[in-house]
């Protein structure tokens, strides 16, 4: 450490960090558009720049590094002026629709006009209209409303190594867009929405849903039924106010009866469900043989990313549908008999911190009859907005619990919302099925955290299985290649995604830092470790679902109602 000298004030420095991370450490705002934590530094939208003495000139903080003994002012004339210049350039060309606009309220671009006294437009002049792509299931892409920040062609690029989008020309010309400016839908997205939660304007969002459910619970003809993810309630209270990692559980189920829905259901039912069958499957596929490794099948990018880009691999997906889907499934059909209502009229909305949710309810695997089994999908986002719209506050409510039969879960199934969760939870499940005998210590410690990769040994009766957790799907891409290559001492994958998996998923709040995510994912490990029930294997509400109806883990019900099948899948590259 060092001393550098920052308006006037002495200021401790670390050798090879940037102006910019010394200055935030210190407290200092410095604006920026194009910076990412954790990637290395673009230096293209210039909006961090200070002023150095002895440069002679601005010099980009995200990028310059800090010298010892350096003088550094972060408001003279000179860098206040060039970035207001700066934000009145990227307002030239932006649509005037903020009051129609998805991000009104929680715009970057229009903070920052606010931050700096931006109060006219400078420069007038024709501007470059392009089309709106909305031909993906999950999310719209407006051209006119980008401001070539360039972080979604790096979060597509460099953490997800998907690369559906780019830069397109050169110059005034320039323009984000996928191969050959097609639709999101023939691109090799796959709908996990990242590129949402860096957008500093609404060039990108989900394709919203909000209106069709609204409609449907003003339908007296419809009974409408709700899940919500286990994600859900350690992220949306973040929408009202509150810190990050607030269990708003009961509370948004209060809520959600209050907004008219007539069933409120959990997921994490779902996912013990799904735990009931994977398990089994991976015991089979150990002990009977099979595709090894087993890939865990819950998130729909990760599934879609090995439809297009490891085609060869699909036989080692569990053939287990999501909880989402899952849930669905037995809603529209054990439940709607014994309820005594035609399939036909319920409308089953699902609760997802995940985009590619919405992609993932649209395949036509995931029904039957051309009837879906999730009719729509809302995002984290997505019901703050409806309960706004309906005037409900759900911090105001009383908790209460989820409706019965598929409210019952462990702190298992809502160890799903984690990376690494569906991974634990599927050990404690398996130890059991495989030895008959309960694990003496339920935690998992090599399995948790925000690592992209961890990696595992169990030993399982006379078994010792390989097991490995990866999020993101730059992540998994590193893997697969590993895999492709010959390595063979895994025996399971589990697969999210998102980086830190539904915790930080692309439906989340907007504005999450990584403490922000860490914060979700304490919340889990709090809600299972103070859990009364905490393997799948001991619901009661699972084990009544099998004895009534579904017979038997990978039965002939189970299998045609809780799994599926996938097929190659073709982009434009």
């Amino acid at each position: 450490m060092f001393a550098i000298e920052v308006n006037g004030q002495k200021l401790e420095a670390e050798k090879g960090e940037t102006i910019l991370k010394a200055l935030r450490r210190g407290g200092i705002h410095v604006p920026t558009i194009c910076h990412l934590e954790g990637l290395l530094p673009s230096g293209t939208c210039r909006m961090c720049v200070v002023e150095v003495e002895g440069f002679g000139g601005l010099v980009p903080s995200c990028s310059y590094p800090v010298a010892e003994g350096m003088v550094i002012h972060t408001r003279t004339p000179q860098v206040l002026a060039t970035r207001k210049m700066l934000v009145e350039l990227l307002l030239n060309n932006h649509p005037d629709d903020c009051l129609y606009c998805a991000r009104n309220g929680n715009c970057d671009l229009a903070k920052l006009a606010k931050e700096h006294g931006v109060r006219d437009r400078l420069f007038r002049g024709p501007r470059t209209p392009r089309q709106k792509d909305t031909s993906s299931p999950a999310l719209v892409r407006d051209p006119d409303k980008c401001i070539l920040c360039g972080k979604c062609v790096r979060v597509c690029e460099e953490i997800q190594g998907v690369s559906a989008i780019d830069f397109i020309n050169r110059g005034s010309k320039a323009f984000v867009g996928t191969a050959f400016n097609q639709g999101l839908n023939v691109s090799s997205c796959i709908n996990c929405g990242q590129c949402i939660l860096v957008c500093p304007t609404a060039a990108l969002t989900e394709r919203s849903h909000v209106d069709e459910v609204l409609r449907a619970l003003a339908d007296p003809g419809k009974t409408v039924i709700v899940q919500h993810a286990p994600a859900v309630s350690v992220s949306i209270a973040e929408e009202f106010g509150f810190a990050p990692g607030v269990d708003f559980d009961g509370k948004m189920v209060a809520a959600l009866r209050r907004a008219g829905f007539e069933r409120v259901f959990d997921t994490s039912f779902a996912a013990d469900l799904t735990i009931m069958e994977e398990g089994s499957e991976l015991v089979k596929r150990v002990t009977e043989g099979g595709a090894l490794p087993m890939f865990t099948s819950c998130s729909p990018g990760w599934i879609k990313f090995v439809e297009q880009s490891y085609p060869e691999f699909r036989e080692n997906l569990s053939t287990c549908k999501s909880p989402q889907q899952m849930m669905g499934a037995v809603v529209k059909t054990f439940f709607a008999a014994k309820a005594g209502i035609d399939p036909a009229n319920i409308v089953s909305v699902s609760i997802m911190p995940c985009t590619a949710k919405k992609f993932e309810a649209a395949r036509p695997e995931m029904g039957r009859d051309h009837a879906a089994d999730v009719d729509y999908v809302l995002t984290t986002r997505e019901l703050a907005e409806l309960f706004r719209i309906t005037g409900v506050d759900p911090a105001a409510q009383e908790p209460e619990t989820a409706d019965t039969p598929f409210g019952e879960r462990s702190s298992a199934g809502k160890l799903f919302g984690a990376s690494g969760g569906v991974m634990e939870a599927a050990v404690r499940s398996a130890y059991f099925l495989i030895t008959g005998a309960e694990m003496k210590e339920y935690k998992i410690q090599d399995l948790r955290g925000m690592q992209g990769c961890k990696e595992l040994r169990v030993k399982v009766g006379e078994l010792e299985i390989g097991a490995a957790v990866v999020s993101s799907l730059g992540q998994a891409r590193k893997l697969m290649e590993e895999i492709r290559a010959g390595r063979n001492d895994l025996h399971f994958i589990e697969v999210m995604s998102c980086p830190g998996g539904c915790i930080n998923g692309g439906g989340q709040p907007l504005g999450a830092n990584l403490e922000a995510v860490k914060a979700r994912m304490n919340a889990l490990y709090t809600i299972d470790s103070d859990d009364h029930l905490r393997v799948s294997h001991r619901n009661e509400q699972v084990q009544r679902l099998y004895q009534e109806f579904l017979g038997a883990p990978l039965g002939p019900k189970s299998h045609e109602l809780l799994h599926t099948h996938y097929e190659k899948r073709e982009v434009l590259v």
